[in-house]
């Protein structure tokens, strides 16, 4: 990852966080006041967004010189795990803490999440992707996150792919009308992704050719006769109310794609904590 490219949004959440300074610091220490800091893994997980931990303090002028990093994103961490030490002006340590830990501890849940995800369903040949479902100004890092967890990401936007969903249909007067508009819109190039909620949706579906053909909010043994009747003929995506408890049931359907919002909109962060030497 390219930190420098997020400097924005870093610099938008320091300012979020200190619009005025920081006055408890700023009354306790001089600008000549130096101190050490570490991070340390307070439970097992899969470590994400280091980098931009860093970048962080470095913004606010805590020198690359001054930090060890013992751990990259993607490396498994487990309680107990110094993960990086660095030093710099106090008052700089400060002000960072919070903004990087927010950052650090939200991108290391997600993740986790999808790596232990990822590993359940291992034995099926199911690739495991997040949602639109995140956060606003955020996406890019969050579905990073899915990647570094071992997940693959879906569209990225409403530009980057066509996706008719149920309100899509609704509005069009059905799945054959709606394909079709979308046909003469755009080049041969692009696939089309069609959002189904029942089994004689699936078969129009079908009928008007979708490349792709999420079965939405269905039973694990709906997802299977879904699948039977597809055949083999468009990519099959399972999503709606999956989670970590049941994703194995819905990879056992033998469907190519489980879609789980809840990798982004509803994940625990990984506890990490930042601990000045004494």
């Amino acid at each position: 990852m390219n930190t420098k490219l997020y400097d924005e949004l870093l610099l938008a959440a320091l300012r979020e966080d200190m619009p005025f300074g920081d006055i408890s610091s700023e009354a306790v220490f001089d600008e000549k006041h130096k101190s050490a800091a570490r991070l340390l893994a307070k439970e097992d997980g899969v470590l994400c967004g280091i980098g931009l931990f860093r970048r962080i303090f470095e913004l606010l002028g805590v020198p690359d010189e001054n930090w060890e990093l013992f751990f990259e994103d993607g490396d498994k961490i487990k309680k107990g795990d110094v993960l990086c030490a660095f030093s710099g002006q106090t008052r700089a340590l400060l002000a960072g803490e919070r903004t990087g830990l927010n950052i650090l501890q939200h991108l290391s849940g997600i993740a986790s999440q999808t790596a232990a995800i990822v590993k359940a369903v291992k034995r099926y040949n199911v690739f495991i992707t997040e949602t639109r479902k995140t956060l606003p100004g955020i996406r890019a890092l969050q579905k990073y996150a899915v990647r570094v967890g071992g997940g693959r990401n879906h569209r990225f936007s409403l530009s980057d792919a066509v996706m008719l969903k149920d309100n899509h249909i609704d509005a069009a007067g059905g799945i054959a009308s709606a394909v079709e508009s979308v046909r003469k819109a755009v080049g041969h190039t692009v696939k089309v992704e069609l959002e189904t909620r029942s089994l004689d949706e699936v078969s129009a579906a079908l009928e008007a050719g979708a490349d792709i053909i999420m079965l939405d909010n269905m039973t694990p043994k709906e997802i299977r006769a879904a699948v039977a009747l597809i055949d083999g003929k468009a990519i099959t995506e399972a999503s709606g109310g999956i989670t970590a408890d049941n994703v194995k049931e819905y990879a056992k359907t033998g469907v190519n794609v489980i879609s789980l919002g809840a990798l982004t909109h509803s994940v625990k962060a990984l506890d990490i904590s930042m601990l000045f030497n004494a």
